[in-house]
């Protein structure tokens, strides 16, 4: 009779402590979810407002480095202001000035000037002076 009163003790309690110990498990996560949700919101704010429009940035420089071609105006990141000779590869031959000729990297372009960033640049000094 005692061996089965322990036996059932034991049995009572193997089956009560999951159960208590999901009760308390189920509540203590809604705490660290709470506890978390100002970081998950950093996060995605982050995200939406300085990762994203990065990298969507970065994507149409790459693009228009790769369109690159023979009489684009360009400024290099040292800000020389040049026109385009030739590509070749990761290479471009660009003028600076009247017989000079110089070789630099397609990634040290920082700008391709187009006609809308021309004209916006005449309105601006002549906006500014």
């Amino acid at each position: 009779m005692k061996k089965s009163i322990d036996l059932m003790v034991i049995l009572v309690v193997f089956l009560a402590i999951p159960s208590i110990v999901f009760a308390q498990t189920v509540g203590g996560g809604m705490v660290a979810l709470r506890s978390f949700l100002p970081l998950i919101l950093i996060f995605v704010f982050f995200y939406l407002f300085l990762i994203r429009p990065q990298q969507k940035k970065s994507k149409e420089h790459q693009k228009s480095l790769n369109a690159l071609k023979k009489c684009d105006k360009v400024i290099t990141s040292g800000g020389i202001y040049a026109t385009v000779n030739a590509v070749r590869g990761n290479v471009l031959d660009i003028k600076i000035a009247d017989g000079v000729n110089i070789q630099v990297a397609k990634q040290s372009i920082a700008t391709v000037i187009t006609k809308e960033t021309e004209e916006h640049a005449k309105v601006f000094a002549t906006v500014k002076k």
